[in-house]
């Protein structure tokens, strides 16, 4: 490819020293990764290559590549980054093994060499490009010390596997010609299904979606085929078509929606279920990653949930075991359709049928604050109302004024006995957490450990009630912009509004409708009147993009 022609030639124009040719012609080199030869080795960036018994890799370019890859490594694989000499005797680790980027080989007790030296070689092979042969190595060691219940190592080596695969999909997917293609991918048990799709624009993947289904039929009756046709047709109807859609299998009417898809695009469009080669491996890559969405959505993080949860209450000092947990997240725009998700976990498990979303009330503009104050008050109001089950802990979405509010209500209730627990996120990773925050010890933070299943559970409840409170607060939106639309058409009132909607679903529906379509829900003149205004909007919209 053009890089690697690039650095082909800069070697040659290193070697030869051509007359005419300057603009490679510093004496630069590209830096390498180098693994060095000592007992306990360690990884480096070196532009200098000399035989000295270590490993070198690259070169690497953009030079930035070199330090990317070498803080996944020193992230991952955790091997030392100092300059001592290492013999057991130190008395203390330093800070890198208390950030989990070193296995502490210095202090004795805490690394054996056999240890680190297998740490030492799966660097050896990522770096060697053997990453189909260390995901399998590293799978099997995690399934080895999840049978000998040595969870903790069990968990480190699945975050290995996954950092593998990660890179590995990197790889294939930069291998794809630039042009628009989705590719699709689905895993199913019994009525659960998980399904992804990667979107790539110009050879870049430029995004992933996933969805779930948790009520489908039965092994006997379930038919795949079937099934992606009929997810293909709903999902294109209003999405974005590319010109190229990879699918795991081939379907009845495949031929005829690819006919209404052309149409739609006004290019033609190929939905292709390849057999061999590089498109087939990337479905299969997407189908590995329906897996593990599905891993993640539907199973429990450890075989024993049990002891995840014994874990947890250890880990937050709960007198009582964290049978039932609840969680609250806010959700709003500039203080616009301001709500709060609320999702209940019982036993470790989603009781998606118990969740509760509020439409915040008695709070204007934007007060995350007042608004979590509300929601704790009124959701612990009616349990002890009805005389329902409380939780033994609650998790609140945010830092210290978010706890604040939801103690103060649980105060005001006097329900302060109930465990509340801040998930606090770090800047602008809004899908992460930090640390915890618990009420009466804002001072003591808890860092988050991703090698910790507690924290993994606490992750996926926290992921668990952002969803619930973004997709409330999204429907909210799109009802008053879908009302505010159709108010501005003559003839359309209410009640016309609420049977539009429920026969076309989205205003985007409706919009791309034709007056035929309309006219049995609304009569023909209103129907006109509907497609007309679409039709004049669309008008403008080119005529806007034609001017710039």
């Amino acid at each position: 490819n053009e890089v690697e022609a690039l650095v082909l030639e800069s070697n040659l124009i290193k070697k030869h020293k051509p007359r005419f040719n300057v603009f490679l012609k510093d004496d630069k080199s590209y830096p390498h990764l180098k693994l060095t030869n000592e007992p306990f080795p360690k990884v480096v960036i070196t532009r200098r290559l000399v035989r000295d018994g270590s490993n070198y890799y690259g070169p690497f370019l953009p030079a930035t590549m070199a330090r990317n890859t070498l803080n996944l490594i020193n992230r991952a694989f955790q091997l030392r980054t100092c300059e001592i000499e290492i013999d057991g005797k130190l008395p203390r680790p330093c800070l890198e093994y208390h950030l989990k980027r070193c296995l502490g080989p210095c202090v004795k007790g805490l690394c054996t060499q056999d240890e680190y030296q297998e740490a030492a070689e799966d660097v050896k092979a990522l770096l060697d490009g053997k990453n189909k042969e260390l995901a399998k190595t590293l799978e099997r060691r995690m399934w080895l010390y999840s049978e000998q219940n040595n969870y903790e190592l069990a968990a480190k080596f699945r975050d290995l596997h996954r950092t593998v695969l990660a890179l590995s999909e990197t790889q294939k997917m930069a291998t794809i010609a630039e042009r628009d293609v989705d590719i699709i991918g689905f895993y199913r048990e019994g009525a659960r299904l998980a399904l992804q799709l990667f979107t790539m624009r110009e050879g870049r993947i430029v995004g992933r979606r996933e969805f779930f289904w948790e009520d489908l039929v039965d092994d006997d009756t379930f038919n795949a085929a079937k099934f992606l046709g009929e997810v293909l047709a709903q999902y294109y109807s209003t999405d974005y078509v590319p010109l190229e859609i990879h699918v795991p299998h081939d379907f009845a009417d495949r031929d005829v929606l690819e006919k209404v898809l052309t149409d739609r695009r006004g290019r033609r469009v190929r939905i292709l279920d390849p057999k061999r080669g590089t498109k087939r491996s990337l479905v299969e890559l997407v189908e590995t990653n329906a897996k593990i969405a599905f891993e993640q959505r539907f199973r429990v993080l450890k075989p024993d949930t049990e002891k995840v949860l014994e874990e947890l209450q250890t880990l937050l000092e709960l007198s009582y075991f964290p049978e039932r947990i609840e969680s609250f997240d806010i959700s709003n725009i500039s203080g616009s359709e301001n709500v709060a998700g609320i999702v209940i976990f019982e036993n470790g498990k989603p009781a998606r049928a118990r969740y509760r979303r509020f439409i915040i009330k008695s709070v204007e503009g934007a007060n995350d604050f007042a608004s979590m104050h509300e929601a704790v008050f009124r959701r612990y109001r009616r349990l002890l109302d009805e005389e329902k089950p409380l939780p033994q802990l609650v998790f609140i979405d945010g830092g210290k004024g978010q706890l604040s509010a939801a103690a103060a209500a649980m105060q005001a209730l006097d329900l302060e006995l109930i465990k509340l627990v801040g998930l606090v996120k770090p800047p602008k990773q809004h899908k992460q957490i930090s640390h915890l925050l618990i009420h009466g010890r804002e001072d003591e933070p808890i860092p988050f450990d991703r090698n910790s299943l507690a924290f993994r559970l606490i992750l996926q409840i926290r992921e668990e009630t952002h969803k619930t409170a973004i997709e409330f607060h999204r429907k909210r939106r799109e009802k008053r912009d879908f009302s505010s639309e159709l108010s501005e058409i003559p003839g359309v009132g209410e009640k016309r509004k609420m049977k539009l909607l429920r026969q076309f679903g989205s205003i985007v529906r409706i919009a791309a409708a034709s007056a035929e379509a309309l006219a049995p829900f609304v009569g023909q003149k209103t129907a006109a009147e509907i497609a007309g205004h679409f039709e004049r909007q669309r008008g403008l919209s080119t005529k806007a993009q034609a001017r710039t």
